[in-house]
């Protein structure tokens, strides 16, 4: 295709997502508390989606890895060792993130109290993140298509590198923010008084403390990978534009359902939500558009 994309759609959609997220600022920057008073209501349903929500997202890490490792494989044996290597790493993030964040509740289901349940069930729990990903690479790596491996390569080290990049970025900001979450601010005598605007910043307060952890949103950072699933769809044996204009609208519905748990459940307000997806997709659009457009380069003919 000769038409420029972004994410492996047009760049119309990379500009809509951009809009969506300032106006979303925008209100929020006005409306923040308003609206959480307005949305406030946790729920069964919404701690479910809250604690395991994140998996179709971290499903990209294994998925990422595949591709890694089937354009690898593809380019030769001398590559064997490097392509297992960097399979495995793909499926490893995947798992290490998700029992980071959600290990406590997964260890909880399986009765384990820390100091006094045997470690074996806490392994247990890190055993059911590991089994739940280890499908994904023996699909991907059926799915992809390998006939232009450098492609494939790209497509999987762009995934790798923009989740770690963003993670990393979003970790640094909340310390440099420090903004209080509303779950917390709801514990106040006068919750209003120690409400903080998204610009209202005192570096380095948060320390450990979760609760002074509110912007960005760390988990909207997760959600938004799923704005990299086209680029994958687009590295199958039978791509279309159909294909990626599905998978782009499907990961756009995950976003905002998971944009509203952030705010019904009282973690994150409207600004949180906004940035933490605008960052996140500004990253994976950087990255990715930086590791194919060099792949391209690659494939040009010397002069």
């Amino acid at each position: 295709m000769n038409r420029k994309t972004i994410l492996s759609m047009p760049a119309a959609c990379f500009w809509s997502v951009l809009a969506a997220c300032v106006l979303g600022i925008v209100i929020g920057s006005f409306r923040d508390f308003d609206i959480n008073v307005a949305l406030n209501n946790k729920t069964e349903i919404g701690s479910f989606f809250a604690t395991y929500g994140a998996y179709f997202s971290y499903c990209l890490y294994p998925a990422a890895g595949a591709c890694l490792y089937a354009g690898l494989r593809k380019k030769g044996d001398r590559f064997r060792l490097l392509a297992w290597t960097l399979l495995i790493l793909g499926w490893f993030m995947a798992v290490y993130y998700s029992n980071s964040y959600n290990g406590k509740a997964v260890r909880a289901l399986f009765g384990y109290t820390a100091g006094e349940s045997p470690a074996m069930l806490s392994v247990l729990s890190w055993l059911f993140w590991a089994v739940l990903y280890a499908w994904v690479p023996f699909v991907v790596i059926r799915l992809v298509d390998d006939r232009d491996p450098d492609r494939l390569i790209a497509v999987g080290a762009a995934i790798l590198v923009a989740g770690l990049v963003a993670d990393n970025v979003n970790t640094w900001l909340k310390q440099v923010a420090s903004r209080p979450r509303y779950r917390y601010l709801l514990t106040l005598e006068d919750p209003r008084s120690e409400f903080r605007h998204w610009w209202q910043m005192i570096p380095n307060l948060a320390g450990s403390d979760d609760n002074f952890k509110s912007w960005p949103s760390g988990n909207m950072t997760i959600a938004s990978m799923m704005f990299s699933l086209p680029m994958l769809t687009d590295a199958m044996k039978k791509r279309s534009g159909r294909k990626n204009a599905m998978a782009f609208a499907l990961a756009c519905v995950f976003v905002l359902i998971y944009g509203y748990n952030r705010i019904h459940m009282t973690n994150h307000f409207l600004t949180d939500v906004c940035f933490g997806t605008l960052i996140t997709y500004l990253i994976y659009a950087l990255i990715s558009t930086a590791f194919l457009r060099g792949c391209r380069m690659d494939k040009s003919p010397q002069v």
